[in-house]
């Protein structure tokens, strides 16, 4: 472990064998042996062996290192991700939903305006005997259904239909994501 330790942090360091005996003040064929995993320092020069690579005794020798501690801002900086991403997605909750209430708001809408523009066609088609705008179906024993005819739409009703269904159509390109 030592040996494949030694040799990644000394070429992530950029230092060629040469170097590193250099500093260390040991020939270059020791610093090899040591990377070969012939043999291993005594614990002096592991110390600044150690220190000459940036590391610590412990990462040498293959312990895992426990991770720095966090600075306060770096926790603040987390701690507002989170929230952020949370409240991103109650954002892209709100949104769906919106969309969802504006489809249904068209849908009914429309189904309304149609249903309202198609009554008298559809009561005719069925030849209910209409007395006025009331026609009653029934058996022996009284009336079983009571049909009440509206009259024709008026243009103010259409003109609502058409507000609300723009309105909704309005709002849903609106939610549209961004």
């Amino acid at each position: 472990m030592l040996h494949e330790n030694l040799k990644k942090l000394r070429k992530a360091r950029g230092l060629s064998q040469e170097d590193l005996a250099e500093q260390l003040h040991v020939v270059r064929q020791t610093v090899s042996k040591w990377e070969q995993g012939l043999s291993v320092p005594d614990a002096e020069l592991l110390i600044r062996l150690a220190e000459a690579l940036g590391t610590t005794v412990g990462a040498l020798l293959g312990e895992p290192e426990e991770p720095a501690p966090l600075t306060e801002l770096q926790e603040i900086a987390i701690k507002l991700e989170l929230l952020n991403d949370r409240f991103a997605r109650q954002q892209e909750r709100k949104r769906k939903g919106w969309r969802c209430l504006f489809i249904a708001v068209i849908i009914v809408t429309a189904v309304s305006l149609l249903l309202s523009l198609l009554q008298p066609h559809i009561l005719q088609l069925h030849s209910f005997p209409l007395r006025g705008d009331i026609g009653i179906i029934g058996g022996a024993d009284g009336p079983t259904s009571i049909i009440v005819a509206s009259a024709k739409p008026t243009a103010a009703d259409f003109l609502v239909h058409l507000l609300v269904i723009a309105a909704a159509v309005y709002g849903l390109s609106r939610t549209k994501k961004p």
